[in-house]
């Protein structure tokens, strides 16, 4: 395992925990940690509202609504062009399914990975006006699309650009943009996600009819039906969960957990899950990459069918057809990993970024792979897929070094990028390929010049063993949903006696712990940390977060190890 830097949060001060009497003092610790310490922030946070959600807060979404409601009173054609990831995908449903239910004529359109790139591209919108679309609705992707939006005006389509991704100088000629990130924008809450924003779009058109109707007849749908999609589209696109966001999942997950929708409910099966135990880590790490899995490798309008079908051997069909390509893009994952850790091998003590690029990496795998070499190397990783003409990236980067702003002073070598600061994506000429390379290097050793580049482990407070309970574990359970921004809390114990200590798992991966401290003994597992078995001293400190073992219907509380060193 990567060395980490433990970082103890300080405490907070007494005067502050004053201010929160009915409030344990480790729950008040651990959202002094997060930057929650109002009042109302708290009360809101601890009860999973927001403040003030008016959608036409938005700038733009006015002239959006009218746009559409105009759209559905004349029978225009709408389209919602999505992206084809997972954010992208619910977004798209979630739209769709909101305009069908007030009576528009409405279709999708998702581009394909590998034929068509990320984005907005003009050969879809030339496609799209041949087909009678007036409208054109971007979820999840447009915010940089400056020629792509003036080719579709010059078309006579009506363009609507809702995305959340980070606003470039310029801003498309639409005739509406919404994204809070624009710098005028007064919406309070800047990081939705894509489906955020799309819920927004949803539920201002909603609040719209229910004041002057432009449905002929009932409306089938209503904001609490669509949050389910919320919910997955932002968690799997990692969008911060606090404020809106926080809300958005924890009312998504109670959906979740009692699906309406025939293709989760069969999805949720497929995976083996149990209805009522899913949150958060499980959308993270089971249902996002089943949903992300047909636009990485296939074609994402699956994933996009699987979330509005109606029938139930269709959903048990495509549930099995993503659950094939899930288990497809691991193995391929698993291969194109080791072939890029051995490109990078040589760069990692010397490089301050890594960048590496093969004809046979695949689009939809790029990304992944990036996500691993940062992770295991903690350095900004761009990996490639070199085409014949034109190359298509990916990029994961770490707090340091802001990738997006890097790939801004890079603008000139590329034909189109966006992302976030700690992800993007781009498409580069093969004659500016390596140019590119030498630039992005030069900027991050710069930038990261002098910079301790060790991964940081956040610690939220430091406890004794024998002051960790299930009391504990229900006071901990207030801050889910836990996922980027809100993790689950890491607690620090000190001078721990090991009792018992194993290698276990494949090739002894993984150690099985009894720690005690002399009153209490706990159980304990450490991920990926085998190779400390033979060589534990007596007293450890440990990092860990509690869990919920479950065993033959038994519930047991267990130490999940984060991290351990001899104590001093």
């Amino acid at each position: 395992m990567m060395k980490l830097k433990w970082q103890i949060a300080p405490p907070a001060p007494e005067d502050h925990l004053a201010r929160f009497p009915q409030l344990s003092p480790l729950i008040v610790q651990l959202l002094y940690n997060r930057g929650i310490t109002a009042p109302q922030a708290v009360h809101d946070f601890l009860a999973g509202t927001a403040p003030d959600d008016n959608p036409f807060r938005l700038k733009g979404m006015n002239e959006a609504v009218t746009c559409l409601r105009q759209a559905i009173r004349d029978g225009e054609l709408v389209a919602v062009y999505g992206d084809f990831d997972a954010d992208g995908v619910t977004a798209t449903a979630l739209l769709v399914e909101t305009l069908s239910a007030l009576g528009a004529r409405v279709m999708p359109y998702i581009p394909h990975r590998v034929d068509e790139g990320y984005g907005l591209n003009t050969n879809a919108l030339h496609h799209l006006a041949s087909q009678g679309v007036g409208v054109v609705v971007t979820v999840d992707c447009g915010i940089r699309s400056i020629e792509e939006v003036t080719c579709g005006k010059k078309l006579g389509l009506d363009l609507i650009i809702t995305d959340h991704h980070s606003v470039g100088e310029e801003v498309p000629p639409a005739l509406a943009v919404i994204n809070p990130k624009q710098s005028d924008c007064r919406y309070p809450f800047k990081d939705l996600a894509g489906v955020g924003v799309a819920f927004k779009l949803a539920q201002a058109l909603l609040k719209a009819n229910r004041q002057v109707p432009v449905a002929k007849g009932k409306v089938s749908v209503n904001e609490e039906d669509l949050l389910d999609l919320a919910a997955l589209g932002t968690v799997t696109d990692l969008a911060p969960l606090l404020g809106e966001n926080r809300r958005l999942v924890k009312q998504g997950l109670e959906r979740l957990n009692d699906p309406q929708r025939l293709g989760l409910r069969a999805m949720i099966a497929q995976a083996g899950l149990k209805l009522g135990q899913i949150d958060a880590t499980t959308i993270g790490f089971i249902l996002g990459p089943r949903l992300n899995a047909a636009g990485r490798l296939d074609d994402a309008t699956t994933s996009y069918d699987l979330l509005l079908c109606r029938s139930p051997d269709q959903a048990a069909n495509l549930a099995r057809q993503l659950e094939e390509l899930n288990q497809h893009r691991q193995r391929l994952t698993a291969e194109t990993l080791e072939r890029a850790r051995e490109q990078v091998m040589m760069a990692v003590e010397t490089e301050k970024l890594l960048f590496v690029a093969a004809e046979d990496f695949l689009a939809g795998i790029v990304g992944l792979v990036a996500g691993r070499l940062t992770e295991e190397f903690y350095r900004p990783s761009l990996v490639v897929e070199l085409g014949a003409e034109e190359s298509h990236g990916s990029a994961r980067s770490i707090p340091e070094f802001n990738i997006t702003a890097a790939l801004d002073q890079c603008s000139d070598l590329l034909i189109k990028y966006g992302g976030h600061a700690a992800a993007a994506g781009f498409t580069v000429a093969n004659d500016n390929l390596e140019a590119l390379r030498e630039r992005l290097r030069e900027l991050a050793a710069e930038q990261l010049e002098g910079v301790d580049l060790t991964p940081t482990l956040p610690i939220d407070a430091e406890v004794a063993l024998s002051d960790v309970d299930w009391a504990t574990q229900a006071l901990l359970t207030q801050l889910e949903p836990c996922g980027y921004a809100n993790p689950s809390p890491l607690l620090l114990s000190r001078r721990t006696i090991v009792r018992d200590a194993r290698a276990v798992g494949t090739e002894g991966h993984h150690l099985k712990l009894a720690l005690t401290d002399g009153r209490v003994v706990w159980d304990a597992i450490a991920f990926h940390q085998g190779q400390w078995a033979d060589r534990l001293p007596r007293y450890i400190d440990v990092v860990y977060s509690l869990e919920v073992n479950e065993w033959n219907e038994e519930k047991r509380l267990q130490l999940n190890v984060k991290d351990l060193r001899p104590s001093a």
